[in-house]
């Protein structure tokens, strides 16, 4: 099978399935394959409908994680090194609750958030809502700036 047959994987499915991984704990980020499709013209509105869905989804697995596996979860973040981050993540779900997860698109910090909104089993139809929010406003302001630079 050779690549060019299946454009979707490096278009379309490839930012899908990158945003999702962007939004996991794993230090990655997919602004860049949106910025690099966007400059290949393709539909700008279907590349932040599958970026906001791909990230969404990623943080909805973060919060699976963390609901499913509350006890090694916390002890595992506990004896590693970042320590502060989540540390950080739980102060701010603890003073602002759910509606923290509109921050959820922040780099670092928004992954652990999503993680600790599991542990302490956040209302999940809420917290969809407010994730599906935060991200798609981010993708959006990259597909706005971009058009604005190039328009």
């Amino acid at each position: 099978m050779i690549l060019s047959e299946w454009p979707w994987l490096y278009s379309y499915g490839g930012l899908f399935i990158l945003a999702l991984l962007a939004a996991s704990l794993l230090p990655l980020g997919s602004e860049w394959l949106l910025l690099v499709l966007l400059s290949q013209q393709l539909n700008p509105l279907a590349l932040w409908l599958v970026a906001s869905a791909g990230n969404t989804l990623g943080s909805v697995l973060n919060y699976a994680i963390g609901y499913y596996a509350a006890d090694r979860v916390i002890a595992r973040q506990q004896s590693q090194s970042n320590i502060s981050r989540w540390q950080q993540a739980e102060r701010w779900f603890g003073r602002y609750g759910i509606w923290s997860m509109l921050l959820a698109w922040l780099p670092v910090v928004g992954d652990l958030l999503t993680l600790v909104a599991g542990v302490l089993r956040a209302n999940f139809p809420l917290f969809l809502l407010l994730v599906a929010i935060g991200k798609a406003a981010r993708y959006a302001v990259i597909v706005a700036g971009f058009d604005y630079m190039v328009g």
